[in-house]
């Protein structure tokens, strides 16, 4: 088997569904399978997708375990040379695949890849390329001066605005959303970190990738429509909460150790800031709903640590 195609599905039947058309759909030469990890939905999506597509392999959970463990899961029984993790909520072309995976195999320097990620809109998905989050990436980031100064690179260490989208290149941090990591990789480096519920996981794993000497690699040669939030459309107070413990999960584990007390102190205190906010713009959010009135807020990225 040359590839093991991983989705995680939760109440989210038919863009799955749409996925899955996509994946079946490709034109390609090499071998794949699918892996379904259904987070005990509560819609019909098990039932659905078993009887549209019976080739699927389904593990269904009793429980809601998360992404990373659910992803897990799915690797364990896996048996490709090349692990593809890849969002319910997206649409792969036909050429995806054969593009992909030809690349993978004639840059064995590579450890994990990922191609140009588009939203619905036709505008890019910033972070199917990024910097590590490091204090100075996130402070940028945090205060505008990447928006400010979109072609400097000391102002934009996180989003990456100063490369071209459509060249490809090494980079730090790939999303997600669309990941295909080399199973001698996985193998050196290990599986998704279960301690990030969700968020975060993504970027963690390309640290450890990188750490242990593979590159990641931005491969803008073929494109996926990501319609992103699609599998989280409501923001509740569990997901802000699993968004925010991600960036401490983060930073303790890769950077706390490189920094004084003071530089730790004014990163939680800045995570803190965001919770709340975030807390206060969803209660609001909620109110407005309920009252039938327009939302004056916008959704969008809460923080630098948002995949």
């Amino acid at each position: 088997m040359d590839l093991s195609i991983v989705i995680v599905n939760y109440n989210t039947r038919q863009l799955t569904l749409d996925c899955l058309q996509s994946v079946f759909a490709s034109e390609t030469g090499y071998k794949f399978e699918v892996i379904v990890i259904d987070n005990h939905s509560h819609d019909d999506s098990v039932e659905r997708i078993r009887s549209e597509y019976p080739q699927v392999t389904m593990i269904v959970n009793e429980e809601n375990t998360g992404f990373s463990y659910a992803n897990n899961q799915a690797m364990k029984v896996s048996s490709g040379r090349y692990i593809l993790l890849l969002n319910s909520d997206t649409i792969i072309q036909k050429d995806t695949l054969e593009i992909m995976l030809s690349f993978m195999d004639g840059h064995p320097e590579v450890g994990a890849s990922g191609c140009k990620v588009i939203l619905p809109d036709g505008s890019l998905d910033k972070a199917c390329k990024r910097g590590f989050p490091t204090p100075s990436a996130s402070f940028y980031y945090a205060f505008g001066f990447s928006k400010w100064f979109p072609n400097q690179p000391k102002f934009n260490q996180y989003q990456l605005s100063y490369l071209d989208p459509d060249e490809e290149y090494p980079i730090d941090c790939l999303v997600g959303a669309f990941m295909l990591v080399r199973r001698e990789t996985i193998d050196q480096v290990g599986m998704l970190d279960e301690d990030f519920f969700m968020y975060a996981e993504d970027t963690d794993w390309c640290y450890r990738i990188k750490e242990a000497g593979w590159v990641n690699y931005y491969y803008p040669r073929t494109t996926i429509v990501h319609y992103k939030g699609g599998s989280a459309p409501r923001r509740p107070l569990k997901i802000i909460y699993e968004f925010h413990r991600s960036m401490v999960l983060f930073y303790n584990k890769h950077y706390r150790k490189q920094y004084n007390l003071l530089v730790s102190a004014a990163i939680y205190a800045g995570i803190g800031v965001q919770f709340a906010m975030a807390v206060a713009k969803s209660g609001l959010s909620f109110f407005m709903k309920k009252k039938d009135m327009p939302a004056t807020t916008s959704s969008g990225d809460t923080g630098t640590f948002s995949g």
